[in-house]
């Protein structure tokens, strides 16, 4: 593969194998070096994190040498051809140090107004979530299958997730609670993994805060791909980050959006 002859996505997905090589080894081992990046609180960062990172930009360099770089670990890499490459090596070090598979690799390729294509990999159980301008769809243990999210309209009948129980702020907190004592079923705890289960039609509503950019933008490419919605607790673009809102279709985000501009 050359610069000249590598597609997009065919450069994001050698960024996955590259990732995967570079974390697997680490997974679920009892000596897993690991530090804590908030002071007052726990926020891990690992080996594998670092040396993730450091493989999806030797991808970079080789093959998309003038792109931007924007990544959880080593930050920022200015753009020269007006397009930036968002990286979070581990979506979800908290659960990757638990041992729980519910961690990925999150790639997403966008510009100033957004993402354009994002790959969610969950390097343990080989999943693979793409969404990009021709449609979405996954590769795993049972093959490629295209994704297509709910058409659940009434919250009522609808299965929330979000990751953590206190969500952010207090406010915040009673917010996602107003709108989760309207659905069916509520769920914690999944980080990265919610999005791709929202895109692959398994689950309605993801409803989160506090988010960076590198957690939000390859969720949003792949969701919309898939035929979702994800916004702010506005209805504006979350792509920068924030409160994010994603919804498996039109009625059900207006739904659960008309619950949070309240707060």
């Amino acid at each position: 593969m050359t610069k000249a002859s590598a597609s997009d996505l065919e450069v994001a997905e050698k960024m996955a194998d590259a990732a995967r090589a570079a974390i697997l080894p680490y997974f679920r081992q009892s000596n897993l070096e690991t530090s804590n990046k908030l002071q007052g609180g726990y926020d891990p960062v690992t080996v594998a994190d670092r040396a993730a990172e450091q493989a999806m930009r030797s991808v970079l360099a080789e093959l998309r040498p003038d792109d931007g770089i924007l990544g959880e670990e080593y930050g920022a890499v200015e753009s020269k051809s007006g397009r930036t490459w968002v990286l979070d090596p581990i979506d979800g070090t908290r659960g990757f140090v638990s041992g729980t598979p519910t961690w990925g690799v999150l790639i997403a390729l966008g510009d100033d107004s957004g993402p354009i294509m994002g790959v969610i990999d969950q390097p343990y159980i080989g999943e693979r979530f793409v969404g990009h301008a021709d449609g979405a769809f996954m590769t795993g243990p049972l093959g490629r299958t295209s994704l297509s999210t709910r058409r659940t309209d009434a919250l009522r009948d609808a299965i929330l997730f979000t990751t953590f129980p206190e969500v952010g702020t207090t406010a915040e907190g009673d917010a996602f609670r107003a709108v989760a004592g309207q659905v069916q079923l509520t769920r914690y705890g999944m980080d990265c993994y919610a999005y791709a289960l929202l895109a692959a039609g398994q689950v309605d509503l993801v409803i989160e805060a506090g988010l960076n950019a590198y957690d939000i933008q390859a969720p949003i490419a792949v969701i919309e791909a898939a035929g979702g919605v994800v916004t702010d607790w506005q209805g504006a673009p979350a792509h920068h980050g924030g409160r994010a809102l994603a919804a498996a279709n039109p009625e059900i985000h207006t739904a659960a959006l008309e619950i949070l501009r309240d707060f």
